[in-house]
């Protein structure tokens, strides 16, 4: 393969990759601790039925589904001084932040019925907000760079930066019910969600300071967008979401990604009932913190040492041929935990002298740091030196990882170049807020379908996280769903995207192509 090389140009200073990686791990943290608010300590902390809880987190995506297209559209065509996206990346951090906050602001005597108003109310207020800061913020993105290969480099470290998000995330679950911490799960909750509310505004504005996306002062045939035009430009719309929809290397994108995506979320809360049901017998004060350490050490590897290696893949063998390589080592990860999960095997480790001196450096170091946590406030991130470790668990990580780490880092810089394609097909205005919200929706609806179809594989297996014990037959059911849904999953994928056809090569010909048209934007 010939290999080019950047041009300065069209390198993105590190100061607007940290910008708009800073983006991205709003991006991350926001859904991220809806979700465990939601179907989690809505139920703990309020009570709320588990069936609304779940309606709650389905529901309002339904105007996700017509937001999303909408606000790509606005911002595809938007004519300021500040630019196509930034002003609704900033006003929607800040609206976002705000309305996350109010959403969690909730009486711990409230009624059930008024917490299935005010949260449903506010969430769907907040999502609004939160895909005028979104969709525009994923468009600007694959307009920061018309470079290959620099895109790439692009979206490894703003997802570098996302990871960061669930490194947080699983340590929810631990810190708000901590009594230590918080004197009730309400006020822990109340707190986090002011937390992350501050943390939206602060970081999620810094793209729309930053980053620079094209100068579109003089781009064709955009339309003239205001809320009184906006309804007579549905039909601009529906156009563009047709043309979009036509545009074959796309759909290989979408389709890979929703495989790879849906099957990973499937079985996302099964390693966490896998190590405490399985490998801790039930007992979530044996298993401790060791869930959320095996998501943190996850995020990690995916963040520091993944996604690095997969950026040098793309640019050495091409994004497609990463995509594929990546996926396949995701999967001989994902046959991998049947051995990494045995309990058995875990037992005998911990009994060999490399197992016996990790557990004894360990529960060393705790044994020190222990006190010194308890004093500062933070007991809840303690490990008890006197249980084994189940080391094995995190072996199959650093390749079950490239699955997700290859996923956003790949997928989101290909779509840009779908979208020089789509410009040369059909020329301006280009639809970079369209394709991104397109893309996302897709993820969205896997998460979806995810969030319905986990609890029905969980009922299928035997499974009921209310019974401390579980059967050996339920465990070793539930154990190879977590691998078989996931790692078949993944083959289509790699079906899907083997004859994905716009390398490097035809990259750079529709670019240079475009530049001869209307010259550099």
């Amino acid at each position: 393969m010939k290999h080019y090389t950047t041009a300065l140009k069209d390198k993105v200073p590190v100061g607007q990759k940290a910008a708009f990686g800073a983006g991205h791990f709003i991006l991350n943290i926001l859904p991220g601790t809806l979700g465990v608010f939601i179907q989690f300590f809505l139920l703990t902390a309020w009570g709320v039925d588990p069936l609304w809880a779940g309606l709650l987190g389905g529901l309002p995506r339904i105007f996700d589904a017509i937001t999303d297209p909408i606000m790509g559209f606005i911002s595809d065509n938007t004519q300021s001084k500040w630019g196509r996206r930034r002003p609704y990346i900033f006003l929607g951090a800040i609206i976002s932040g705000v309305l996350f906050f109010l959403m969690w602001q909730i009486d711990d005597n409230a009624s059930q019925t008024y917490i299935i108003w005010h949260v449903m109310v506010l969430q769907i207020l907040f999502l609004v907000g939160n895909t005028m800061f979104a969709t525009p913020l994923v468009g600007l993105g694959y307009e920061m760079t018309s470079d290959y290969n620099e895109r790439t480099r692009l979206m490894s470290f703003a997802n570098s930066m996302g990871q960061i998000a669930w490194m947080i995330v699983p340590w929810l679950y631990v810190i708000i019910p901590d009594s230590n911490t918080f004197n009730t799960q309400t006020e822990g909750v109340r707190t986090m969600a002011l937390i992350v509310g501050l943390m939206t505004i602060v970081f999620g504005i810094l793209p729309s300071l930053f980053c620079k996306g094209i100068d579109s002062s003089h781009m064709e045939n955009r339309k003239k967008i205001n809320f009184r035009t906006l309804a007579s430009n549905m039909k601009e719309l529906y156009v563009g979401i047709i043309q979009v929809s036509k545009n074959k290397p796309f759909m290989k994108l979408c389709g890979a990604t929703f495989l790879v995506f849906n099957g990973f979320q499937l079985v996302a809360a099964f390693g966490v009932f896998i190590i405490v049901f399985y490998l801790y017998n039930g007992s979530y004060e044996m298993a401790g913190t060791w869930p959320a350490w095996f998501n943190t050490i996850n995020a990690m590897i995916t963040a520091f040492l993944v996604i690095p290696i997969i950026s040098k893949m793309a640019n050495k063998w091409g994004k497609r041929k990463a995509f594929i390589i990546s996926t396949a080592l995701s999967i001989a990860g994902y046959l991998l935990k049947w051995w990494g999960f045995d309990k058995d095997l875990n037992s005998s480790f911990n009994q060999t002298g490399l197992g016996k001196s990790l557990n004894s450096v360990i529960g060393s170091i705790f044994e020190t740091l222990n006190p010194l946590l308890d004093n500062i406030g933070m007991s809840w991130f303690t490990i008890d030196p006197g249980n084994e470790i189940p080391w094995l668990m995190f072996v199959p990580i650093p390749l079950f990882a490239f699955g997700m780490g290859g996923l956003f880092t790949l997928m989101m810089s290909m779509t840009a170049d779908v979208c020089d394609l789509d410009e040369l097909e059909n020329g301006m205005p280009r639809k970079e807020g369209t394709f991104g919200a397109i893309y996302w929706w897709m993820v969205k609806l896997g998460q979806a379908i995810a969030l319905v179809l986990g609890g029905v594989i969980l009922k299928i297996v035997g499974f009921d996280p209310n019974v401390t014990e579980q059967t050996f037959e339920t465990m070793n059911r539930l154990r190879i769903a977590d691998i078989l849904i996931p790692s078949l999953t993944a083959a289509l994928a790699i079906w899907v995207m083997w004859s994905y056809s716009l390398n490097e090569k035809r990259a750079r010909e529709i670019k240079k192509k475009l530049i001869e048209r209307r010259g550099e934007l």
